[in-house]
C-alpha cells in the first residue's frame, strides 16, 4: 500500500504528524506509550521466563543464552517468539495499542511476522551490531516494520536502540562477511559509508515504544549500567507484502492477520533486496551470527 493511501486513512493511535515523521525519518519514539496494568503484566510474565531459564544450560528453541548464563545469575540474550510462549504476549501482539500503531503505518490490512524479547543484562549485556531488518526476512515490498516496548526505564548507559534517520530511503547493505558467511550486520566496507554522526538514541521510561522501518539502519551498544534493559519486539507487515525466503521461526501464527483481511493483490517493490541464507531449519541467533560464534550460519 502506498504511503499516500496509508496517510489518507484515519489514524487510530498516532497523530498525522507522527505518521509523516515516520515516513520521512524511518523511526518513531513514543514515550510512556504503554503503562499501568498492561505494562506490569508484561513485566511479570517476562520475569517468569527469566526464572524458567535458570533450568537451562544451553540455548534452545525458546532461549538464546549468553555464554556465562547460570542458574544463579541468568543471562538470556533472547526469548524467541514470545507470542507463542504465553497468551499475554500474543494478546499484546495481536490486539493492543501497538497493533493500532502498526495499522496506522502499514494500512488497514496487517499481519504479524514474528516476535522476540531481547535482554541486555547489567554490566555488559551484549551489543547488537548495526544492521537492517529486511535482509533477514525479505518481502515483496517494504511495508514491514518492527515495534518495540521497553520493559525498563532506559537511559544512555543502558544500551538504548540507535537509529540512523532517513537511512530507510537509502540502499540495502551487505550482511555477509568477506568469506560469504552470514553475519547479520553491515560489513566493514558498508559500515564506513554510513554517517553515524546522525545517530539518534531512543530512550525513555518503561513502557516507551520504538518503531523502525525494515530498511532503517539500527543497532545498540552494550549495557554498561547496573540495571537490565529488556526490549519486547513485534515485527509486522502489510498484508500485500509477501515473504520471499523461509521463515526463521517456522510454526504457528506465521503471517497471521491481526488487522483487516488477507490481500488479494501483491505489491512488488522495484528495488532489489539482499537474500539471507536458507533459514528453513530455523535461525539460531543474531548474536551468534554477529559474533561469528556459529560457523553453520555460513551461506549454503
Amino acid at each position: 500500500m502506498k504511503m499516500e493511501q496509508i496517510l489518507a486513512e484515519a489514524p487510530k493511535a498516532l497523530s498525522q504528524e507522527q505518521r509523516e515523521f515516520y515516513f520521512e525519518n524511518g523511526y518513531l519514539l513514543l514515550e510512556s506509550f504503554i503503562s499501568g496494568d498492561l505494562l506490569k503484566e508484561l513485566q511479570d510474565v517476562t520475569q517468569s521466563f527469566v526464572d524458567k531459564s535458570r533450568a537451562c544450560t544451553v540455548s534452545n528453541d525458546m532461549f538464546d543464552l549468553e555464554p556465562d548464563h547460570t542458574a544463579d545469575a541468568p543471562r538470556i540474550r533472547r526469548l524467541n517468539m514470545p507470542y507463542r510462549q504465553h497468551p499475554t504476549y500474543w494478546e499484546f501482539t495481536s490486539n493492543s495499542p501497538i497493533t493500532d500503531v502498526a495499522e496506522d503505518l502499514l494500512g488497514p490490512n496487517v499481519k504479524v511476522h514474528h516476535s522476540k524479547l531481547n535482554f541486555k543484562w547489567s554490566d555488559g549485556g551484549e551489543e547488537v551490531k548495526w544492521h537492517q531488518d529486511i535482509p533477514f526476512y525479505p518481502h515483496t515490498n517494504y511495508g514491514v516494520l518492527a515495534i518495540g516496548i521497553y520493559l525498563d526505564d532506559v537511559d544512555d548507559e543502558m544500551g538504548p536502540m540507535g537509529v540512523i534517520p532517513g537511512s530507510h530511503k537509502g540502499e540495502i547493505y551487505n550482511h555477509y562477511n568477506d568469506k560469504d558467511q552470514w553475519v547479520g550486520a553491515l560489513d566493514d566496507k558498508d559500515f564506513g559509508r554510513v554517517n553515524f554522526d546522525d545517530v539518534v538514541w531512543l530512550k525513555g521510561p518503561a513502557g516507551s515504544v520504538t518503531v523502525h522501518h525494515c530498511r532503517t539502519v539500527h543497532g545498540s551498544v552494550p549495557n554498561s549500567s547496573p540495571r537490565s534493559r529488556n526490549l519486547l519486539i513485534n515485527a509486522y507487515a502489510a498484508a500485500d507484502a509477501l515473504t520471499i525466503s523461509a521463515h526463521p521461526y517456522p510454526g504457528p501464527k506465521i503471517n497471521h492477520i491481526v488487522r483487516g483481511k488477507e490481500a488479494r493483490w501483491v505489491e512488488y517493490a522495484s528495488e532489489p533486496c539482499l537474500l539471507p541464507p536458507d533459514f528453513s531449519a530455523g535461525y539460531s541467533s543474531i548474536f551468534a551470527a554477529q559474533q561469528e560464534e556459529d560457523e553453520t550460519l555460513a551461506a549454503d
